[in-house]
């Protein structure tokens, strides 16, 4: 899954096309787009420069997470807050806050299931929706992660006409000795075939693009247990990545922010 030629996880190949494709789009209002990243390069802080470097003093953060944590949406913010710090004159800044249900998304993301179903073979008996795990006490006090998860859950129930037994939430990436959001995702969907469900998709709604724990933990980890365990089917359904659905929830998103400035 490594990007041989550009030595690049697909995180980072993904980011970039949103971003150029981004681009594309608000072209003719003469928007530049720069993307970056909390732990890679470019960084958050190298993107803030080269667009001041061309002349903008009036910018857009988006986050590229649907659901709010104070470890991911904040942490992103963060980033960019700690380069303003440095700076003698500083450009105004909007940030884009999170997307859990917004109809474009939640549409999107359902497309992308249906279209998974129309190449498998068979049905899917279950569709597991898989979020990144977080501590229960980071929830306890008072992060609104969960709160978020479940809207998006709820929201993709009813546009898919499932219910909680057919679209399960679970919580991914669980390490450490401390409790983490329940039911963990590997041994949930372990047990899935011996009762009688060997047939399901797998969807991580969380992400906005394909990453190593998407493609490694559940595509090929949690996947290798499922089979193992009597499951006859498995089919991981790709993040929204670099697909004109994804590019135009993008567009959308940042032009709701830029209103009063173009």
């Amino acid at each position: 899954m490594w990007d041989a030629e550009r030595n690049e996880s697909p995180l980072r190949t993904y980011t970039r096309h949103q971003g150029e494709k981004l681009a594309e789009q608000l072209a003719a209002d003469g928007v530049p787009v720069a993307w970056g990243m909390r732990y890679g390069s470019p960084s958050v802080a190298q993107a803030l420069c080269s667009l001041m470097e061309r002349g903008c003093d009036r910018i857009v953060c988006l986050p590229l997470y649907p659901q709010y944590s104070a470890t991911t949406t904040a942490t992103a913010n963060d980033q960019l807050f700690r380069m303003l710090m440095k700076l003698r004159n500083q450009p105004a800044i909007r940030t884009v806050p999170s997307f859990p249900d917004d109809p474009d998304f939640i549409t999107a993301v359902a497309s992308s299931i249906r279209e998974e179903q129309v190449h498998a073979p068979q049905p899917f008996q279950m569709v597991v929706a898989s979020f990144h795990g977080l501590p229960q006490q980071y929830v306890d006090k008072g992060d609104s992660y969960l709160a978020e998860c479940t809207r998006t859950v709820a929201a993709l129930r009813t546009e898919l006409g499932m219910d909680e037994s057919t679209l399960p939430m679970t919580f991914q990436s669980r390490f450490g000795p401390t409790k983490w959001l329940e039911p963990y995702t590997a041994p949930f969907i372990a047990g899935l075939p011996a009762k009688g469900i060997k047939r399901i998709a797998v969807v991580t709604p969380c992400f906005m693009a394909d990453c190593l724990e998407t493609l490694d933990e559940i595509g090929h980890e949690v996947r290798e247990e499922f089979m193992h365990a009597g499951g006859e089917s498995f089919t991981l359904v790709p993040c929204l990545n670099d697909s004109p659905a994804s590019i135009s929830l993008l567009e959308k998103l940042v032009r709701r922010e830029l209103q009063g400035w173009l």
